[in-house]
């Protein structure tokens, strides 16, 4: 059975991966693989059409989280935790690294207004989990 704990883990989970999607859109609708060496490297890899490559790597991010949601998540499958951290460790970067890149280009980045969610809710989704697992050790004290 899910603890009320549990469920705000899933619940934030899902606003994270809600959060990206926002930002997957962002980033690709104002062309990042343009801007941001490291994004023009990724679209590269498939073929030369960087716009299409860009949005469907963008696409499979988010649909990989949407499944983590609804199947190990939710569902509390063994697996749920070193996703949840992963998860964690990627959009707190994401959301860091996006604006400092708009300060040293000393403005607007593609992704950069969606990625002011994205560590705070990893941040946030990190804590829960901490509290979780603490939670339950207390539990198995003698």
């Amino acid at each position: 059975m899910s603890s009320p704990n549990y469920s705000r883990v899933a619940t934030v989970f899902g606003a994270l991966v809600l959060a990206q999607a926002a930002h997957s859109t962002e980033e690709t609708v104002e062309r990042l693989w343009e801007s941001f060496p490291p994004a023009h490297f990724v679209a590269g890899l498939i073929s030369d059409d960087l716009a299409r490559n860009f949005a469907f790597l963008n696409v499979c991010l988010v649909a990989f989280g949407v499944w983590c949601y609804f199947w190990p998540v939710r569902r509390q499958w063994p697996v749920a935790t070193p996703i949840l951290w992963l998860w964690i460790v990627v959009e707190t970067i994401n959301g860091i690294v996006h604006p400092l890149w708009s300060i040293l280009q000393g403005g607007y980045t593609p992704g950069v207004v969606t990625a002011l969610f994205l560590a705070p809710l990893a941040i946030y989704l990190a804590t829960l989990a901490l509290r979780r697992k603490a939670s339950s050790a207390a539990d198995c004290e003698i």
